[in-house]
């Protein structure tokens, strides 16, 4: 491999590093960014999958070999491909500053659940391995998943401003188009 093509190679990697890191990012607009510099290094491999520049593939005649076209259409789909799906993102970052205020993905509280919930279970089985089972009575041994029992989840109300055994109110929007008869 040539110089040239060593430091394109090397650059295309820093490209990918760059766009994946930006990717994992909360900020929706460090997200578009990411996918900029994946498509510009996808841009590039496609440039050293063409391989050494040649002749014209149009003229049939030349000096030396001529240069493989198909490498080339492939580079200029990919730009118009990354052009309009950055169009896409950029207006969702928009849309999205302008209903939440901000530009950051927010939270899903179902995600952090579950992560504390295996986080304990992680740090119950690191106590278990701790304890020394020659010291312990063997009818006092017991699983730590077993000893305390998940905590019931309490389903959120449907709506809080109702009390209980009323019909929510009627909003005019009954039996127009939604299947009913």
């Amino acid at each position: 491999m040539t110089g040239p093509a060593l430091v394109l190679v090397v650059l295309v990697a820093v490209l990918f590093a760059a766009g994946f890191d930006l990717l994992m990012q909360r900020s929706l607009i460090r997200v578009v960014v990411g996918f900029m510099l994946l498509g510009h290094g996808a841009n590039l491999v496609l440039l050293l999958a063409g391989g050494a520049a040649g002749t014209p593939p149009i003229l049939g005649e030349g000096v030396g070999p001529s240069a493989d076209p198909l490498p080339q259409a492939m580079a200029l789909t990919a730009i118009v491909i990354t052009f309009g799906v950055t169009a896409f993102l950029l207006a969702l970052a928009y849309r999205s500053r302008l209903l939440l205020g901000e530009d950051e993905v927010m939270d899903d509280v179902e995600d952090r659940r579950i992560c504390a919930e295996r986080r304990r279970r992680r740090e119950d089985d690191l106590r278990a391995e701790e304890s020394d089972p020659l010291e312990e009575d063997p009818r006092e041994r017991e699983d730590p998943r077993e000893r305390e029992d998940p905590p019931e989840r309490e389903d959120p109300p449907e709506r809080e401003d109702l009390r209980e055994g009323e019909d929510p109110p009627d909003d005019g929007l009954r039996g127009q188009g939604g299947g009913e008869a």
